[in-house]
């Protein structure tokens, strides 16, 4: 497999993962910022590997992400990020071969292999990743829905924190701040800020002598 597919709107991201690209000696990088740029890019390339922060992607969810992997069966994944849950590492480890998973902070080499690996077929789940699955416990708690970014976001909502505010006090852009708040509010279910109050009362994410209700 010599296409890789950057399913990613973050450009130091993009940077980063094109730098490790180039070791190969013939490839194509092809950029999708959209869900529509990736399948279009799929169309023209079954056999690619994407490499995306499904979190901070345009997918509505994981069966979304999923449904394309079975849709394109010869393409495979290399999902990069820093926000998985360890029931989401299992959720994709048990639906497909197709998908590798490893962490931002994970060592260089590491990433580098999992492209390596992805590239050739195969598949990789970093040390870490696996360590989180395995270490994980089988509640289903609505907080373990959430990553510790999400959780972190969560709390500043409910503290009456705007998205601008946020993506000043978490160094973000506003763009990624929103899409965590989009991802928030699809795993808990909710609409309004409200209800992330709410939620992030009972959850005991905040002290009521934070925030009146």
């Amino acid at each position: 497999m010599n296409t890789f597919i950057l399913a990613d709107n973050q450009e130091l991201t993009s940077l980063a993962v094109r730098s490790i690209i180039d070791q190969y000696a013939d490839h194509t990088v092809i950029q999708a910022t959209r869900r529509i740029e990736l399948l279009n890019a799929l169309k023209e390339n079954p056999e690619s590997v994407i490499v995306t922060d499904f979190e901070l992607f345009d997918f509505d969810n994981a069966e979304q992400m999923l449904i394309i992997g079975e849709r394109f069966s010869k393409a495979r994944w290399v999902l990069l990020s820093n926000d998985l849950t360890a029931d989401m590492i299992r959720r994709v480890a048990y639906a497909s071969a197709a998908f590798s998973v490893v962490f931002k902070d994970d060592p260089l080499s590491d990433i580098s292999y999992a492209l390596g690996a992805a590239k050739r077929g195969e598949r990789h789940i970093s040390h870490r990743a696996m360590e989180l699955i395995l270490n994980s416990s089988n509640e289903s708690d609505e907080c373990e829905l959430l990553t510790p970014t999400e959780r972190e976001i969560t709390i500043l909502i409910a503290l009456g924190k705007t998205s601008k505010e946020i993506a000043a006090e978490r160094i973000l852009s506003v763009h990624t701040v929103n899409t965590h708040k989009k991802n928030i509010f699809r795993k808990l279910r909710v609409n309004t800020a409200h209800e992330v109050t709410r939620y992030a009362l009972r959850a005991g994410l905040i002290d009521s002598s934070e925030f009146y209700i």
